[in-house]
């Protein structure tokens, strides 16, 4: 009688631990996805404050209005499109010597979230950074500019 007892215990204990790691594993999975998903954002971040520093880097030694600037950006965002970024001369309307300084800013870009928790997609805050002008010519004394090119 004793042995057919503790045969009944351990039927009804049966399969209590797969249900306890599936109510474990929900949580744990879904605060491992968030935490990654969150990395993902954070070096996004990183990316498009290191393409606007460099858009102003390359606006302010190579030409005025150079159409590549937008597109050396991308190499740091793929994600930012040419409405994404703006490229000002301050004073506005300058010439290459009149010009004082150049912003490059990137506004209303987002990455879509992989996670099914979050929204569909991340935003990513403004950028903008202001650099005062150099040369502002690809080529100076026949002397072609490495970072133009």
């Amino acid at each position: 009688m004793l042995n057919l007892q503790s045969a009944q215990r351990a039927n009804a204990q049966r399969g209590v631990a797969a249900v306890e790691f599936a109510l474990v594993a929900i949580v744990f999975f879904t605060l491992l996805l968030g935490v990654a998903e969150f990395g993902r954002w954070v070096y996004t971040l990183n990316a498009a404050s290191e393409a606007t520093r460099f858009g102003a880097r390359v606006a302010v030694v190579c030409d005025k209005n150079d159409p590549d600037i937008k597109a050396r950006m991308r190499t740091f965002l793929p994600q930012a499109a040419d409405g994404n970024i703006v490229i000002s001369y301050s004073p506005t309307d300058c010439t290459v010597s009149s010009c004082q300084s150049v912003t490059v800013s990137l506004s209303g870009v987002s990455i879509g979230g992989l996670a099914w928790f979050l929204p569909s997609a991340l935003p990513i805050p403004p950028f903008a950074h202001t650099l005062p002008r150099e040369s502002m010519l690809s080529a100076i004394d026949s002397d072609s500019n490495p970072l133009c090119n």
